[in-house]
């Protein structure tokens, strides 16, 4: 399957796999290791609160701060039209950002709660106001391109997606990404493919992006064969397969499936994780990233029960290194999870690698 490439405005994106904005999760290291592992047209920040960065609160700085190949990025803001969200869009602009991105879509009650995100599907007419004085503010002035997520509506009785995608772009935003859920949906249930399509058929000539349960290439694939849209957006997918990009890309680009990464592989992504989030955060924040995503990403690595543990429980990214570096040590050997049944040699490396694992983190086996 071929596609073509995609542009947004006057950014043209090498891939159409893109990285969605998720709070908590798209900072500069995961951005960075994503790109590093290939395929990534766009990555997206963190949401940015439009009173936090011109304010630039520590805190928003992070999740704002840029770095060389973290490009093209799209930065992300979430408010209403009370909010100066004109001003923030420049702002963005003069910080780094080739696209900058309205939220519409978050269905997080600290975002909807504040007339942000989702919230926006409920009112089109002063929502189309909103875009339309960001659009004015950025485009003509920068030549960056706006463009707004959104999701299919807010619940069963308001499926209110088409009609915003079709009022947005006559207003100037130059592509839609849409998560094919209700924010009612929350995350539950499978994606509405039939809502992207319904959004796709409602614009005339913008981009739409479709997002949702992106896991493999293949949902890609699928995606944009039954919809239509011009792209993927991938979001908690990512999380577990930071490499999930550049096999889109390969598989719609290219026509080629490629295989998924080794065992070896996957723990030297980790270690890069880590050495990213210590160049370009910090030591917490290199415990609480690795903490919180070890979870997700070994849910592709067999049973890794003991190393999960060990990042879990470690006390130092010093800790958290030993820890990978000693299985990678082993898979490096030939050891692999799927290997644990496979006789009574490797059952014998498998748990001398699981114990010493295990002892370092203090966990009875």
């Amino acid at each position: 399957m071929a596609t073509s490439m995609l542009r947004i405005g006057n950014v043209e994106l090498s891939s159409p796999a893109l990285l969605a904005p998720m709070a908590g999760h798209t900072d500069l290291p995961f951005r960075l290791l994503c790109r590093a592992l290939g395929g990534v047209g766009l990555a997206s920040t963190d949401l940015l609160n439009v009173h936090s960065i011109l304010r630039e609160r520590p805190r928003a700085m992070r999740l704002a701060a840029t770095a060389p190949g973290d490009e093209p990025l799209c930065m992300q803001l979430y408010g209403n039209e009370h909010d100066p969200l004109p001003e923030a869009a420049i702002w963005a602009v003069d910080h780094g950002a080739a696209i900058v991105d309205i939220n519409m879509g978050c269905p997080v009650d600290k975002v909807a709660k504040k007339h942000g995100g989702s919230l926006l599907l409920c009112d089109i007419d002063s929502t189309v106001r909103l875009a339309s004085g960001i659009v004015e503010a950025v485009t003509p002035k920068t030549g960056v391109p706006v463009t707004a997520k959104i999701r299919l509506g807010w619940d069963d009785e308001r499926l209110v997606g088409p009609d915003l995608a079709r009022a947005l772009e006559q207003v100037g935003i130059a592509a839609i990404s849409v998560h094919g859920r209700t924010t009612e949906q929350f995350f539950r249930g499978r994606v509405r493919l039939d809502g992207i399509r319904d959004v796709v058929d409602a614009v005339d000539a913008i981009p739409v992006i479709g997002n949702g349960d992106i896991e493999v290439a293949q949902d890609a694939a699928h995606m944009i064969e039954y919809t239509g849209c011009d792209a993927v957006m991938v979001a908690r997918g990512a999380l577990r397969r930071p490499w999930i990009f550049n096999q889109i890309r390969s598989l719609l680009i290219d026509g080629t499936a490629l295989p998924e990464p080794s065992f070896v592989d996957k723990l030297e992504f980790l270690i890069l994780h880590l050495n990213l989030i210590l160049t370009h955060l910090d030591e917490r924040a290199a415990l609480h990233r690795m903490r919180s995503g070890i979870a997700k990403f070994a849910r592709t690595m067999g049973h890794v029960k003991p190393l999960k543990e060990s990042i879990r429980t470690a006390h130092s990214s010093s800790e958290i290194r030993q820890a990978l570096e000693l299985w990678l040590n082993r898979a490096r050997d030939g050891w692999e999870p799927k290997t644990i049944q496979e006789g009574p040699e490797a059952e014998a490396r498998a748990r001398e690698v699981a114990h010493a694992t295990a002892s370092m983190a203090g966990v009875s086996l």
